[in-house]
């Protein structure tokens, strides 16, 4: 009876577990919530309610569950385990205050088979916890499933440009849904270095003259993350599909066993405030069979 009683005041789940586009975790999402219009996840019509999903390196959970084994009483916000279609993960409960008022934050991480963690973050405003309540979240949490990979035309379908090029990379998937792409020779994240790998991107910002294009392009280069002894060899302006551009080459070590790299960044500049911002590196020993290949992904990208 108090089930059934409960049950009329939580809202019920989809049907089926659903993938936000561009991501590789998913669930099946209360009743009530939709795809999110400004961020990855699912929010209510009102968006008081928010489910935010995305991925962290696969490290992030093994940190969680270590510490949880070692020494639960030392964590600042305590997790509880839960057993989810995608195996054993943790999730938290808080009390918080947003502009809005009081809210209930909920954040759960799951494993992603060795690849990533699946990361989901849930606000319920003070007006909407009768409804989504602690256990309608931990039922929906409980659901959270994940897949290898995320279909090569929907990651591409994100892009705010066309990649008619992938010069035979192996690996192709998103960095930021809609935002960054990455193409490499390598299937494992935490070695992608070690072999050559392209990431596709912009920056929100672009230099107000021209003859501020070499600096504005020299800043961004020494900006890449993960280069280690970084020296600019080469920095100059380049015509990119017939608009204005800048190459500039680096030498650089990069990864935990400090790879020697050669690294090409390719700025286009167009209208607006935002620079077109392609990055190749390559260790050093490959950069001639590389870079032609780079240079074939680059000629092929196209606005939307």
């Amino acid at each position: 009876m108090l089930t059934a009683i409960s049950a009329t005041f939580s809202p019920a789940f989809a049907a089926d577990p659903v993938f936000p586009p561009g991501v590789r975790v998913g669930l099946a999402p209360l009743v009530g919530l939709v795809p999110a219009k400004t961020f990855t996840g699912f929010e209510t019509s009102d968006q008081g309610v928010k489910v935010l999903m995305t991925e962290l390196p696969a490290a992030a959970f093994n940190e969680v569950d270590t510490a949880f084994k070692s020494n639960p009483a030392g964590m600042a916000v305590k997790p509880e385990s839960i057993e989810t279609t995608a195996g054993k993960a943790f999730y938290t409960i808080e009390n918080a205050k947003d502009a809005t008022g009081n809210v209930r934050r909920y954040s759960m991480i799951v494993g992603g088979g060795g690849n990533f963690s699946g990361y989901v973050a849930v606000q319920v405003p003070e007006n909407a916890q009768k409804i989504y309540t602690d256990d309608a979240v931990r039922q929906m949490f409980s659901s959270i499933v994940v897949r290898k990979e995320v279909p090569l035309d929907e990651q591409l379908g994100l892009m705010p440009f066309k990649v008619a090029e992938m010069s035979d990379f192996k690996t192709v998937r998103t960095l930021a849904p809609g935002a960054a792409l990455l193409l490499a020779d390598s299937s494992d994240e935490n070695s992608i270095e070690t072999s050559p790998f392209v990431v596709i991107g912009s920056l929100a910002s672009a230099p107000e003259k021209a003859e501020d294009r070499g600096r504005f392009a020299q800043q961004a280069a020494g900006s890449i993350p993960g280069l280690r002894e970084g020296r600019i060899t080469m920095s100059e302006p380049q015509r990119i599909d017939g608009m204005a551009g800048w190459e500039t080459r680096i030498d650089a070590v990069s990864g935990k066993n400090n790879t020697p790299v050669s690294v090409v960044q390719w700025l286009r500049f167009g209208g607006g405030k935002v620079t077109m911002r392609i990055i190749a590196s390559a260790p050093r020993d490959d950069w001639a069979k590389a870079f032609p290949r780079f240079r074939a992904v680059r000629d092929g990208i196209e606005p939307r």
